[in-house]
């Protein structure tokens, strides 16, 4: 682990990636836990697209193995985990866990230092002034996901200045794992958190489905209605499901 483990935490296996099977109030307190006791560690939501890449993967195989938390991301991975006989998985996301987490801060007078890096430098300025808006009682900085490989040395160093208590990575999966994985170790302890293209979300690039779409686990239909581009990238759910549904019989 790249912290100290969760311990107690139910998981399940989903074509050999651990998911922790924890409510999001309990991985926010977890969050908040480590913030407080200046401990490193590294947080991944991932989806089946990410699993999909695990699989062929090895490097992301032994990322996903040694971080912290892994949260199930998506209803693919909630449908896997009903077919492994766990019932009742809550879906973790990353763009609602790190607003719990930055709201659950501010109403408990916990400041938080929150480095952000992604995005576009329009999308990314909005983030952080929607983020100061909505939770004053914490400190944001950021930099822009368009740098060039021989830029990283200075961006990171700009993190390190900083000092956050949380890192929130959002460069598309499975590059901010990573870079997470690579880099954390390097920074002033932190929790790293990859956010895909959360910051969009955040800073009102990009719409996010309604609540009641949410509910019904179909966010990801409006997302790719939304975004016609995205068709390439759900090839990846007929396959998840196909893999896991030969696994099982496998096992059987």
């Amino acid at each position: 682990m790249l912290g100290t483990s969760t311990g107690a935490a139910e998981h399940v296996h989903v074509l050999g990636v651990r998911f922790d099977l924890m409510p999001r109030s309990h991985v926010v307190e977890q969050i908040l836990g480590w913030v407080a006791e200046g401990s490193r560690h590294m947080v991944v939501t991932a989806g089946p697209e990410l699993v999909m890449q695990a699989v062929a993967d090895v490097d992301l195989q032994r990322i996903l193995h040694v971080a912290d938390l892994v949260t199930p991301d998506g209803v693919g991975i909630i449908w896997a985990a009903r077919r492994a006989g766990r019932r009742g998985v809550e879906r973790v996301s990353g763009v609602d866990l790190v607003e719990d987490v930055l709201a659950a801060a501010c109403e408990r007078h916990q400041p938080l230092r929150v480095f952000v890096l992604g995005a576009t430098p329009a999308s990314l300025s909005a983030c952080l002034a929607e983020f100061a808006r909505r939770y004053p009682g914490c400190r944001f900085a950021g930099h822009h996901g368009y740098f060039a490989p021989a830029d990283l040395p200075e961006v990171l160093e700009e993190v390190a200045r900083f000092r956050p208590n949380l890192w929130l990575v959002g460069l598309g999966q499975p590059r901010q794992e990573k870079l997470i994985f690579e880099h954390l170790r390097d920074l002033p302890a932190c929790v790293g958190i990859g956010v895909g293209g959360s910051i969009d979300v955040w800073g009102g690039t990009i719409k996010r489905a309604p609540a009641w779409v949410r509910r019904m686990n179909l966010e990801w239909l409006y997302r790719l209605l939304r975004q016609p581009a995205r068709w390439r990238r759900q090839l990846a759910l007929p396959r998840f499901a196909w893999h896991v549904i030969r696994s099982r019989r496998q096992a059987s």
